[in-house]
């Protein structure tokens, strides 16, 4: 019923940027918190970033001051923007929402984590 999709992972440089977007689409009614998790090869999932619906953000300290996360409640997307990045920041990122949507006998339901299939970022020289 809901899908989430990343987009805009790749290799870059370390000292570069990246843009990653996740968009979710079905029958969405809306959307609650949205957050940006990460997983390095051999690591824990982590939370990277948060947003509530009303704009309030929370960063983990390892990623504060280089990124942001912003979203557009219209179009159903939450954005990470990654400056400064180094090899640290190296990992599969995984965007992660709660959403009011409307099940195919279109009841209205709420799941709290649905899940995009992750986006590779890859900072290396």
């Amino acid at each position: 019923q809901v899908q989430l999709v990343e987009s805009g992972g790749g290799l870059v440089q370390p000292g570069g940027s990246l843009r990653l977007s996740c968009a979710a689409s079905g029958s969405i009614f809306s959307i609650n918190t949205m957050r940006w998790y990460r997983q390095a090869p051999g690591k824990e999932r982590e939370l990277v970033a948060f947003i509530t619906r009303s704009g309030t953000t929370n960063y983990a300290d390892s990623v504060k001051g280089r990124f942001t996360i912003s979203r557009d409640n219209i179009k159903n997307t939450v954005y990470l923007q990654m400056n400064s990045l180094n090899p640290e920041d190296t990992a599969v990122y995984y965007c992660n929402a709660g959403v009011h949507y409307e099940d195919y006998r279109n009841v209205r339901r709420y799941e709290p984590n649905y899940w995009g299939q992750g986006t590779q970022v890859t900072v290396s020289s």
